[in-house]
């Protein structure tokens, strides 16, 4: 079978997306599957073709303000459409819906190639966290007449399925995410790096990974620490990522220690070497680092949204509080913080539970849609204009 990605987004850029495109990737290709790829042209020219793609078509981007690293592909039907009919795939997924996402669409439409859609990333959600919320409602639709257009959907979480279908979403499915557990995992605990951050053998560490930026609901984080703090005063923060809220909570924060972004390899050094875990945020679709901290072996607190509530049973391998109750959350990270033998026993029950989630599953889920969708000729049966 031969499928073309066509993403805003691929690796070594540092988020769900890419991560998850790139591990998919690594199992359809292990299977004999031939991949091409649509991605904007990277910053830098000098950037490598992508790993084990047949074909690599680069198209024009930009840059998002404050988000240098982020490209938005431009529109290239023509472009897609003379290399789908020179090397023409069995379907096309599509994985994100921005312009560039909207002209592959159109294109695919255009040749009879069926369409299979990702929700990556909640979009109307962003709205409100950068202070357009008005907009939210017009950012939905458009996001819904794209979707009705493609033979599937796939989102992370089972949440998620049931309340775009309420939203009059069409043809939803389900796939989640996996987790290399024999990289993830609490045996690359590291007590030199502790050393480094000032921690003895039994003193708390509690951990951050994401994006430094409004939607993350970092002022929840900022208060979250504070507590845990004021419970723990022994308490060591450590702070991974970046973004235009760094400097802020850096000075909210002045004892905490911020990495900035990290390679792979220490970022499982760091995950295992902590013990709790803390996300905040709602915008996300799954969160791929509550998996990640789940097999690391920590105990998290997550609000009961995307990853959080598929994965954590409260107080059984996590903490998983009621969405938007930031009191609840404060309280909840600030008394665990100060009771060792729980948040070891969540850590240890996190990681039991994180292990089911398999990427070699999460592909199958994958290379199925796109099989189901090829069969169905739903491109071909149901084509729609703007």
């Amino acid at each position: 079978m031969r499928i073309c990605l066509v993403s805003e987004t691929w690796s070594p850029d540092i988020n769900g997306v890419a991560h998850t495109l790139g591990r998919i990737s690594q199992e359809l290709l292990a299977r004999g599957v031939t991949l091409d790829l649509v991605r904007p042209r990277p910053a830098a020219a000098s950037a490598p073709a992508a790993d084990g793609m047949a074909t690599e078509l680069r198209v024009r981007g930009l840059s998002i303000p404050g988000y240098k690293e982020v490209r938005i592909g431009m529109p290239a039907g023509r472009l897609m459409r003379r290399q789908w009919q020179t090397t023409r795939p069995d379907a096309v997924y599509v994985a994100t819906e921005g312009p560039l996402g909207w002209s592959a669409l159109r294109a695919a439409e255009r040749l009879g190639i069926p369409v299979v859609s990702g929700w990556h990333t909640n979009f109307d959600h962003y709205c409100s966290d950068y202070g357009v919320a008005w907009m939210a409602p017009l950012v939905r639709q458009r996001l819904r007449r794209f979707h009705n257009r493609c033979a599937a959907t796939l989102v992370p979480t089972h949440q998620q399925a049931k309340d775009l279908t309420a939203k009059g979403f069409e043809r939803v499915s389900v796939m989640a995410r996996g987790i290399e557990g024999d990289q993830f995992t609490p045996d690359k605990r590291d007590q030199a790096l502790r050393d480094r951050w000032g921690v003895g053998p039994h003193q708390p560490v509690a951990l951050y990974v994401g994006r430094l930026a409004p939607e993350k609901n970092l002022s929840l984080l900022r208060d979250t620490f504070h507590d845990m703090q004021e419970a723990r005063p022994d308490l060591r923060i450590v702070i991974v990522g970046d973004g235009p809220g760094k400097a802020n909570l850096q000075k909210a924060l002045p004892d905490a220690l911020f990495t900035g972004f990290i390679d792979k390899a220490d970022l499982q050094v760091h995950y295992a070497s902590a013990d709790l875990f803390v996300f905040p945020s709602l915008s996300e679709t799954w969160g791929n680092v509550v998996l990640e901290a789940m097999a690391s072996g920590l105990a998290v607190v997550a609000y009961r949204h995307a990853a959080g509530a598929e994965l954590i049973s409260h107080d059984r391998n996590g903490i998983s509080i009621d969405a938007d109750d930031a009191s609840a959350f404060r309280e909840s990270a600030a008394r665990l913080s100060g009771e060792q033998a729980r948040y070891a026993r969540l850590g240890r029950a996190a990681r039991e539970r994180a292990l089911t989630y398999r990427w070699p599953v999460i592909a199958q889920t994958f290379l199925d849609a796109h099989q189901t969708a090829r069969e169905s000729r739903h491109g071909l049966t149901n084509p729609a204009s703007v």
